[in-house]
């Protein structure tokens, strides 16, 4: 990696796993995280970037000024080539969110960044990460988190997961694995000790 950016962490997780609460653990540490779908629903809101997009691309899917998440999930669910091209107007704008947060980090000083990206492997996005940490939990505890949720079907968690690389294929990518299925303490011990590491190694470069 260049030694004139911030190192760049890649996490990522299956659903359920519990990715959200282990970014929040690095942020607890002082590393700044880039949620890529808080990106994702900033740009759906009022004054959004994808909003003219999509109402060109998917009528009905925009109602008062903003994305009707669940109108624009009609259009595409199950539908590959509508998906493909969400993706298209989508991806770009992210990219950019992303780059632009990066940048704001190196100003800022900081060593490490971490980049929050549910679909890392599946969009490939690993290959541009420094180091990948992948959130991990047992197959029944994943899911009886994920069918606690309000509305979630086990055919809804199928369907999800289909799209989805293997936890396994996930784990095996890994440079870093967390495992949230003992609770939060175990979990964060874990993540100290790769900001630790990844700290060490990082001043190394300078």
């Amino acid at each position: 990696m260049a030694a004139d950016r911030p190192f760049l962490i890649g996490l990522t997780g299956s659903i359920g796993m519990g990715k959200s609460e282990t970014a929040k653990m690095f942020a607890r540490l002082g590393v700044p995280v880039y949620d890529a779908d808080a990106a994702v629903h900033a740009l759906y809101e009022a004054g959004g970037g994808a909003v003219a997009k999509i109402a060109v691309a998917f009528p009905g899917a925009v109602t008062d000024g903003r994305v009707d998440r669940d109108a624009l999930a009609r259009q595409v669910g199950g539908n590959s080539a509508a998906f493909a091209r969400l993706e298209a107007i989508v991806h770009p704008l992210v990219a950019t969110a992303q780059r632009a947060f990066v940048e704001q980090a190196h100003a800022d000083g900081m060593d490490l960044v971490v980049l929050d990206i549910p679909l890392l492997f599946e969009t490939g996005g690993d290959v541009r990460m420094d180091a990948v940490v992948v959130v991990s939990a047992p197959q029944d505890v994943q899911r009886e988190r994920v069918l606690s949720r309000e509305g979630m079907t086990a055919d809804k968690l199928d369907h999800i997961l289909a799209r989805q690389m293997p936890d396994a294929e996930k784990r095996a990518k890994a440079h870093f694995v967390v495992e949230t299925g003992e609770g939060l303490d175990h979990a964060f011990a874990q993540v100290k000790k790769i900001v630790a590491e990844l700290k060490a190694r990082r001043a190394e470069m300078k």
